[in-house]
């Protein structure tokens, strides 16, 4: 397997006081093609335009200091490396302290960058940004494989990608590693990124901000980030990745990476507490942050603009939209959002949030009679519902009991029936409706009442039932489920002494119970 990446970031104001001389400067790479036997990446070029976008609103990098290389060859992203250090070095000629950001996203492995049909050697990437004379440096290499929904990221099976040893002349150089050594890094469809690149823009963007001071440090930054990936990525195939942190700073205070409060053209987004939230924009549905249950802030800086909200609690998803206002603050209210119970949303198909959900219910069922001169069976059940988007299977237990009477004759009959229930579901303002067909088998017993007239007897028996059924949600995991059922039950009936002949008797069932969701 391949080492995956490094990630380096940062983006520099100059510690809480930035000094206004302090130039930032970044170059974004992205390239969703390697070699020929790596499969083409979906989110390595929309990463690298995130990570641009997250610099230039709060990272003080202001646009005409960026280069964003989406797709280019390895010639051209050398000769845009070179070029922007001959600026640097010009700016610091002229007494301007600086800063370089340079951010990788696409196929690697030990040795080099794999750009389409290209190669940039590792070792000169990384001799271009050692070697800059910007006050502070910062690079990021973000390798990726393709899979299923979580891709591993990486290439082909190689060594971990290993940069020089730390010395004296790297002094100003910050370096956060999305993986440890031999592990994968991965991204995700439902983000539509990285893991790693999506948590560290959430950090940016204010989801890191512990204390509230509108800033958010290398040392904010990183916790979270870390923390989000390590959980995220402990829930996939890949494994879990473990990002690692590296940075030299002598003679200088706390590096700042992000500003939020000093550009008003943006606004800022509060979450309420208790869910997690994913951001995304409503023209395009592009995830810009997220905001985790157990965030101690809430608050995260994006553009003006209309936003999709998607929050998840241990029940239910909600979803809204809020407009975002330059230099205003909004405040996202669970009142105007849709709620959505985990077992309905499976139903609508909405699959991003689970595939489908198991459910457990017990309750009251009765039967009218079968044969003439018979009482209704009276009865319990118990049984489970699995629930996917389009289809509802019901494994179920039931008994019941009832009567026979007439002059001549009287007798007990207990019946236990294992039935399966296959359904379809539509769900509608305050109630779900199941149309389903039940098969099943049946053990009946028979205890006579009249003295002398026959021993106790055992028989069997089968039924196919077509019904409709209501599911009511209770609020939180519980649900109400009232069935009604038309029934055909086949079994042997006696029709003189010694003789006995196949018969179908027809029957109606209603059923009442109470549920709950895994």
């Amino acid at each position: 397997m391949k080492r995956a990446a490094l990630l380096i970031l940062g983006l520099v104001l100059h510690a809480a006081s930035a000094r206004a001389d302090v130039e930032r400067f970044a170059v974004v790479i992205g390239h969703n093609d390697g070699a020929a036997d790596e499969q083409r990446l979906r989110y390595a070029e929309a990463d690298a335009r995130r990570v641009a976008e997250a610099l230039s609103d709060v990272g003080g990098v202001p646009d005409e200091n960026q280069v964003v290389l989406g797709g280019r060859s390895a010639e051209q992203v050398r000769r845009a490396l070179i070029a922007m250090n001959e600026r640097i070095r010009t700016g610091e000629r002229a007494g301007r302290q600086s800063v370089l950001f340079v951010y990788y996203s696409g196929h690697g492995d030990a040795d080099a960058l794999h750009l389409g049909d290209s190669q940039l050697p590792l070792r000169e990437l990384e001799a271009l940004v050692r070697g800059s004379s910007a006050s502070v440096r910062i690079l990021v290499i973000d390798s990726c494989r393709s899979g299923a929904v979580t891709r591993v990221k990486g290439g082909k099976p190689a060594p971990p990608i290993t940069l020089s040893d730390p010395g004296g002349s790297d002094e100003g150089v910050i370096v956060l590693t999305a993986s440890a050594a031999g592990e994968d890094a991965q991204e995700s469809d439902a983000l539509g990124g990285s893991f790693f690149t999506h948590y560290l823009l959430s950090a940016l963007r204010g989801a890191a901000d512990d204390n509230g001071d509108q800033s958010v440090t290398v040392a904010e930054a990183f916790r979270y980030t870390r923390d989000q990936t390590i959980l995220a990525s402990a829930r996939t195939l890949g494994g879990v990745q473990h990002p690692t942190f590296y940075y030299d700073l002598r003679g200088r205070t706390e590096l700042v990476l992000a500003d939020l409060g000093t550009d008003r053209s943006l606004g800022r987004l509060t979450l309420p507490a208790d869910a997690t939230w994913l951001i995304a924009r409503a023209d395009s549905d592009a995830v810009v942050g997220e905001v985790t249950a157990a965030a101690t802030r809430r608050t995260l800086a994006l553009r003006a603009g209309r936003y999709a909200v998607h929050g998840r609690t241990r029940d239910a998803l909600l979803e809204g939209t809020v407009v975002v206002a330059s230099g205003r603050d909004t405040i996202a209210v669970e009142d105007g959002m849709t709620r959505t119970t985990y077992a309905r949303l499976v139903r609508k198909g909405r699959g991003e949030v689970l595939d489908s959900v198991l459910g457990v219910f017990g309750g009251a069922a009765i039967e009218s009679a079968v044969i003439t001169d018979a009482s209704p069976c009276y009865g319990a059940l118990v049984g489970a519902v699995w629930a996917r988007a389009d289809l509802t299977l019901s494994p179920r237990l039931a008994a019941c009991r009832g009567t026979f009477s007439n002059p001549s004759l009287s007798a007990t009959t207990d019946r236990l029936a294992l039935d399966l229930r296959v359904g379809k579901a539509w769900d509608l303002p305050g109630v779900t409706v199941d149309l389903g067909v039940t098969v099943g088998g049946e053990l009946m017993r028979e205890h006579f009442t009249t003295r002398g007239i026959a021993p106790p007897r055992t028989s069997g028996a089968a039924h196919v039932d077509a019904g409709l059924s209501l599911d009511v949600p209770l609020g939180g995991r519980y649900f109400l489920i009232g069935e009604a059922a038309a029934q055909t039950h086949f079994f042997e009936l006696e029709d003189q002494p010694g003789s006995s002949a196949l018969a179908a008797r027809f029957a109606a069932r209603g059923t009442i119970a109470i549920g709950a969701w895994e």
